[in-house]
């Protein structure tokens, strides 16, 4: 069975947590390891350039504005929780990996 703790759904809302490589020669998602979703940034964790890019590229992926898109704890570390307000899709690379939310239920 497949570990869910590195995401939750809060309604309609997916909470994340992620693990940011900051300085990494793309601004990708690399997929789940352990408890976190891994993701790539080119972005340097100084002047919350990382944060800002990490909020850009997610909200491409979950195609939703990226006022959508905002990071409750860890703006100072690699390991932070981010939430997401209402995703339209799901990155490719998490398809198979989150369960859709069960709204109204």
């Amino acid at each position: 069975m497949k570990s869910k703790h590195w995401y939750r759904w809060d309604g309609a809302t997916l909470v994340i947590r992620v693990k940011v490589q900051p300085r990494s020669g793309g601004n990708d998602i690399i997929g789940v390891t352990g408890d976190t979703l891994r993701v790539r940034l080119r972005a340097p964790p100084t002047n919350g350039k990382a944060n800002q890019a990490l909020l850009i590229m997610l909200a491409a992926a979950f195609s939703v504005p990226k006022s959508n898109v905002t990071i409750r704890h860890g703006h100072g570390a690699r390991i932070k929780t981010v939430v997401v307000a209402h995703p339209v899709t799901m990155p490719e690379a998490l398809l198979h990996q989150v369960d859709q939310p069960q709204i109204g239920v």
